[in-house]
């Protein structure tokens, strides 16, 4: 085995238990270097393994799960805006706002009323 070979399936544990960290606990203050902590790493090697094993940051990667998730709760239960941005992670709701439009297109309001569909709002404003 070579030493690179032995790199890349360390930085793939670590971007596999960071990953799991993230998906458990996205609606609490989570940041890289408590992760890089509890998988035994130091904050660089995390960063590295993010970048080249996730093709992401641990920041995009957090945010991407945390959208994910906001957009599911949009879409499923009957929650206010600002208690979905507290379920994932967020203080303010209008930071919160943001970033779902950013990563979504669309306000949570908005998307909440296409049903969790960005297509079909989409399609309305077309119209």
């Amino acid at each position: 085995m070579t030493q690179r070979t032995a790199t890349i399936r360390r930085r793939t544990n670590l971007f596999e238990e960071a990953a799991l960290i993230v998906e458990a606990e996205y609606g609490s203050d989570l940041g890289l270097n408590e992760v890089a902590h509890r998988v035994a790493s130091s904050r660089r090697q995390l960063q590295r393994a993010y970048s080249e094993i996730g093709q992401t940051t641990f920041r995009q990667h957090l945010t991407k799960v945390r959208m994910e998730r906001a957009a599911e709760l949009l879409a499923t239960r009957r929650l206010t805006v600002r208690e979905v941005a507290q379920r994932v992670g967020y203080r303010q709701p209008a930071q919160f706002a943001k970033a779902f439009r950013r990563h979504h297109g669309l306000a949570p309001s908005a998307f909440r009323s296409t049903g969790g569909s960005p297509g079909l709002q989409a399609a309305r404003e077309a119209a």
